[in-house]
C-alpha cells in the first residue's frame, strides 16, 4: 500500500536529523520528494555535517519513493522561487510542505541572557530558524493551494503546551521556536478558506547524527548512553516523527489537525504507528510527569 503515490512533497532543511526521517517516510508511502538544504555533496553548510541532500534523496528511492536533490539557500528568495518554478515545470503541483529549516551550529548558549548572549550569533539563528520559513512559505502556498487537501507542517521543538510555560533554553533559542510556532497559527487562518491544513509537529528527544555523534552511540548502541544520561531512554530516531508526517498525509481528515500542536508520541497513539524498535516513545509527556520533576528515569508506560 502507497497512500501518498501521487503526492508531491517538499522537505525544506532535509539533510539530515528529522528533516531527513520525514523524506524517507514519505518516500516509503509512495511520495515524490523533493528534498532541499545547503550540506551538498560539493560542499558543506556552516554546520560542518557530513550528511547530505543527496543522500537523503538516496534513501528515498531505497524507501520506494522518488526523491529529488536540489540545493537551496532559503534565505535566498530567488532560490526559494526558482525551486518552486522547478516543482511546478516537473510536477505540476505540490500537495505537502514541511518548513524543517534550521541551521544553528555549535551548542546553543544554554541559560545566556539575550545580553550575554552573541548578538551576530543569535540574530542568525532567527535569520536561519524563522526567516528561511516565512521565505518558503511566501513561495511555495501559492503552488501547493492550487490542489484540494493541501498539507503544512511547521516543525518545532516542543510542544505548545509545554512552551508556554518553559524557557527554551536561552532567549534567542525560545524566540525562533515561538515565532514557528506561531507561523503555523497564522498559516492555519490563512489555508483554511483553501481546503489546506497547517500543523505545528514536534519531535520528542531526537537521536539526530550529531545527538549521536555527541553521546559517543550509533542508533544500533544508542541505549549504552542512558548510562550516562539515563532520560535519554525516551529518545526515538527520526523516522518516528517521518511515520508522524507521513500519518497526517495519509488521513482523509487531516484538516481536523488545522492550527493545532501535536507531536510524534501523540500522533503514535492516534494513527497506530511504531518508532524502529516497535515502542511509541511519549516524550512530552515523559519529560513533564518524570524528567522536570527530577524523579528517576523509568520509561515504563511511555514508550
Amino acid at each position: 500500500m502507497k497512500p501518498l503515490a501521487g503526492k508531491v512533497a517538499l522537505v525544506a532543511g532535509g539533510s539530515r536529523a528529522a528533516g531527513r526521517g520525514i523524506a524517507v517516510e514519505l518516500g516509503a508511502a509512495g511520495a515524490t520528494v523533493y528534498v532541499t538544504g545547503r550540506s551538498t555533496r560539493a560542499g558543506r553548510s556552516e554546520m560542518n555535517r557530513p550528511e547530505t541532500i543527496e543522500d537523503t534523496a538516496e534513501l528515498v528511492d531505497a524507501a520506494g519513493g522518488h526523491g529529488i536533490a536540489v540545493p537551496v539557500d532559503h534565505l535566498v528568495p530567488e532560490q526559494v522561487r526558482d525551486l518552486i518554478d522547478q516543482i511546478e515545470r516537473e510536477q505540476g503541483a505540490l500537495h505537502i510542505l514541511v518548513n524543517d529549516i534550521w541551521g544553528q551550529h555549535g551548542e546553543p548558549e544554554w541559560d545566556k541572557t539575550v545580553w550575554e548572549s552573541d548578538l551576530e550569533g543569535g540574530l542568525r539563528l532567527l535569520q536561519l530558524g524563522v526567516h528561511t520559513h516565512a521565505i518558503t512559505s511566501h513561495y511555495a502556498l501559492p503552488l501547493l493551494i492550487k490542489s484540494p487537501g493541501g498539507l503544512v507542517i511547521e516543525m518545532t521543538d516542543g510542544t505548545n503546551d509545554y512552551n508556554a510555560d518553559h524557557y527554551r533554553v536561552s532567549f534567542f533559542y525560545d524566540v525562533a521556536k515561538g515565532a514557528v510556532s506561531r507561523m503555523a497559527f497564522a498559516l492555519a487562518h490563512e489555508l483554511a478558506q483553501y481546503d489546506a491544513t497547517a500543523v505545528l509537529l514536534t519531535p520528542g528527544w531526537l537521536r539526530s547524527e550529531a545527538m549521536l555523534d555527541g553521546f559517543g552511540v550509533t542508533e544500533a548502541t544508542w541505549q549504552d548512553a542512558t548510562e550516562r544520561i539515563p532520560h535519554f531512554a525516551i529518545s526515538e530516531s527520526p523516522s518516528y516523527v517521518g511515520r508522524a508526517v507521513a500519518a497526517l498525509a495519509s488521513d482523509p481528515d487531516v484538516r481536523r489537525w488545522n492550527g493545532k500542536s501535536t507531536s510524534s508520541g501523540e500522533l503514535a497513539q492516534l494513527y497506530n504507528f511504531a518508532d524502529l524498535d516497535g515502542t511509541r516513545p511519549d516524550a512530552w509527556r515523559y519529560i513533564t510527569e518524570i524528567q522536570d520533576p527530577g524523579k528517576p528515569a523509568d520509561t515504563t508506560g511511555y514508550r
